[in-house]
């Protein structure tokens, strides 16, 4: 018999079990479970109050529980699907809140292109000065603004409203619109420019058809913040029938007695809608990128 195999075979040792037989966790295996399960409470943090709204929605005997309705109903749907409840809120929500994004973004634009085009000193201490501003909590500065348009005669008129909330978002949609307009490259610019074109037009026939994912991300945010701003239209608005939905819904709470929940989770469902739609309706632009690849060729 050779000297190998008489050799006594090797044991390994049993690293996969633990002393007591069962199975033994390595310390990345153990950080990736407690990763997942500290994500889980996070999704069932923002779930649970989704799962509340759609079943309160249907239950005429909803509370702040989240149970299962014993008899699903529309009932709810039909109270506050009126005139005055919804259509003239919701429809004072679009011209507040679509006015004052379309202002945003346009001013966004010519703000960010010079910033975005010409090299200076001063280029970066003033983004830091426009991003420093949108830290400044808008109940700070309402007051002062509440006296302005006082005296300026725009407070109760939609016009007024709408500027100031597309100056209050503006700040923050030029440091994205700036960042965006970066990744356009300037040589396109400057072909427009050989043939004769001013850069008025280079940016609205140039850059601003190429970013059309970044303008859409500055839409959809501006839209959204302004959407479910309250203060600033509780403030500047008194008259009833020029209250957006965001300030409406506080009819829920402050004209009875008692919260009715199920119509109350019933507006909030249309009152999201819009939002929601929007967002499926131009969600294939923020997938596409920047169509820079065929632009740069020749």
């Amino acid at each position: 018999m050779s000297a190998l195999s008489a050799r006594p075979a090797r044991t390994w040792p049993r690293s996969a079990k633990s002393r007591t037989g069962g199975p033994r966790w390595s310390p990345r295996l153990r950080r990736r479970l407690a990763a997942d399960a500290a994500l889980l409470l996070v999704a069932a943090a923002f779930l649970l109050p989704l799962a509340w709204l759609v079943l309160a929605s249907i239950d005429n005997d909803a509370t702040l529980r989240v149970s299962a309705p014993g008899s699903p109903t529309l009932d709810n749907f039909s109270a506050v699907w009126t005139d005055e409840i919804t259509f003239t809120p919701m429809l004072n929500s679009l011209l507040l809140c679509g006015g004052a994004t379309i202002l945003t973004v346009a001013c966004a634009a010519l703000a960010a292109y010079p910033l975005s085009r010409f090299r200076s000193r001063v280029v970066r201490p003033y983004l830091l000065t426009v991003l420093f501003t949108t830290c400044l909590p808008i109940t700070a500065i309402m007051v002062p603004v509440y006296g302005l348009f006082v005296q300026v005669d725009l407070i109760d008129t939609m016009s007024g409203t709408a500027l100031f909330l597309a100056a209050s978002q503006l700040p923050f949609a030029i440091w994205l619109m700036k960042n965006f307009m970066d990744g356009v490259p300037v040589i396109l610019e400057e072909a427009a420019w050989t043939d004769g074109a001013s850069w008025l037009q280079s940016l609205t026939r140039v850059i601003l058809p190429l970013m059309g994912p970044g303008i859409t991300v500055v839409m959809i945010y501006s839209f959204i913040m302004m959407w479910g701003n309250f203060f600033v239209p509780f403030m500047l608005l008194l008259s009833p029938e020029q209250l957006p939905a965001s300030v409406s819904i506080f009819t829920f709470f402050g004209n009875y007695g008692q919260v009715v929940y199920g119509q109350l989770a019933a507006f909030s469902i249309l009152y999201s809608t819009p939002v929601l739609l929007l967002y499926v309706l131009i969600s294939r632009r923020l997938g596409g990128g920047f169509a820079l690849g065929g632009a740069v060729k020749g």
